[in-house]
């Protein structure tokens, strides 16, 4: 009964972290589209940006210690700028809050569910490792978030130039363009372009601005479009033209992805599987049988189990990383 009872608040106390971490995400996603829609009615859209900021400011007494030590270390920039390229609204104090969060409520699961009761050094070893993935799993999401919208914004680049180049042939200046491109154009370009034609309205010079966009957005593509952009302002030339060639070839580029990727996803999404049937499948009989898995772990061969475990994940990681070596076509 006893040990019933203490697994149960186990259980509860890795539930109630999860819980935790997911509300974080969710409100610090859904804060500025709160007080928008609380303020839209009475307020014009820089003050409902300027209550939006001082809301972000306020924070709890243990993010704020964080932040500030953040703030202080070349890996607290480090994970501002990757923030900033994902448009996480976080600081990178709740970030690595966050970590922590993750860390321990993954490591108290994969005690829970996967250490035997009978073995406790094993126990501790499920905890270490679940507590080592968990601490993994934010940057993983972050950097899935960078991709994702680092595709979308490659993706409506060409239309962006089209834009521009009319604009530019209809009498536009080049400030004015982009300014047009950041009310028609859908986000995440827009969100981009906005805040480049507000940082050039605060008296920050054109070239300056076109290079926070660039650190907050590393594309190819865009390096292009902006260095066409700088060399004209200094040498003159027919930007619309320059940049209609540009877009031509960006075009060409996305379209020539396109085929490739088709052509590739059997080899991506094969070496996913293969990489993740062992581990799914390690996992079904460890609950499953844990005495015949336990075989790894014996005394008598131990050092067997944990080389051919070891050997393993190697194999398995080193597969995966060739497999999507192969599929890498630059373009």
């Amino acid at each position: 009964m006893e040990g019933s009872l203490t697994i149960f608040l186990w259980i509860g106390g890795a539930v109630a972290l999860l819980l935790m971490l997911v509300g974080a995400i969710i409100s610090a996603r859904s804060e500025q589209s709160l007080i928008e829609d609380r303020l839209g009615k009475y307020l014009d859209e820089e003050t409902i940006q300027e209550a939006v900021a001082a809301e972000r400011e306020k924070g709890s007494p243990l993010t704020d210690w964080l932040n500030t030590r953040m703030e202080k270390s070349g890996r607290g920039s480090k994970i501002a700028r990757q923030l900033a390229q994902a448009d996480v609204k976080l600081k990178p104090g709740e970030f690595v809050a966050m970590q922590i969060i993750s860390a321990v409520g993954t490591g108290v699961v994969a005690w829970v569910l996967m250490a035997p009761k009978d073995n406790r050094p094993l126990g501790i070893i499920f905890l270490v490792v679940g507590g080592i993935i968990g601490l993994f799993l934010p940057g993983i999401y972050l950097r899935r978030l960078q991709s994702t919208r680092l595709r979308r914004f490659n993706d409506q680049l060409p239309d962006m130039l089209n834009l521009m180049v009319n604009g530019l042939r209809a009498g536009y200046s080049t400030m004015q363009a982009m300014e047009a491109v950041s009310q028609e154009l859908p986000p995440p370009i827009s969100d981009e372009f906005r805040r480049v034609v507000q940082e050039m309205q605060l008296g920050i010079p054109m070239e300056r601005a076109l290079d926070n966009l660039l650190r907050r957005v590393p594309s190819d593509d865009l390096d292009l479009v902006i260095t066409a952009i700088n060399v004209q302002r200094e040498v003159g030339g027919n930007l619309a033209e320059v940049l209609d060639t540009i877009s031509y070839t960006i075009r060409e580029r996305i379209r020539i992805k396109g085929e490739i990727r088709v052509l590739t996803a059997q080899v991506m999404y094969s070496g996913r599987f293969l990489s993740m049937l062992p581990v799914i499948l390690a996992a079904i009989l460890w609950l499953i049988n844990r005495p015949y898995m336990m075989k790894f772990f014996d005394p008598q061969s131990r050092v067997c189990g944990l080389s051919m475990l070891g050997c393993s994940v190697l194999m398995i990681v080193s597969g995966y990383f060739v497999m999507n070596k192969i599929a890498d076509i630059e373009v």
